[in-house]
């Protein structure tokens, strides 16, 4: 096989992982738009929650152990995380 041949099939093999990766990174995406989704309608539900019980707290006069939403649920995207270096080379991607 000469060079043209050979660069014309590693290049249609990287098409191919690309192609692979964005269907991936595209179903990936899908699946965090719905779980966020999901994630908003039950922190608005545990919000209803918790103020029909304080409702009855007061109500009442009896002291609940009422949950509070944790501020990074309300925010994904701000999640404490530690910064990794992540490390690349022409020589990771096999062909």
């Amino acid at each position: 096989m000469n060079l043209a041949a050979q660069l014309k099939h590693q290049n249609s093999q990287i098409d191919a992982q690309i192609n692979l990766a964005t269907q991936q990174y595209i179903t990936v995406e899908s699946e965090n738009a719905i779980l966020r989704a999901q994630l908003h309608e039950l922190a608005e539900r545990l919000h209803s929650v918790n103020s029909v019980l304080r409702m009855v707290e007061e109500a009442s006069g009896m002291a609940m152990d009422i949950p509070e939403i944790p501020i990074p649920l309300l925010k994904p995207r701000q999640l404490p995380c530690t910064a990794q270096t992540i490390m690349a080379n022409a020589d990771m991607l096999q062909f």
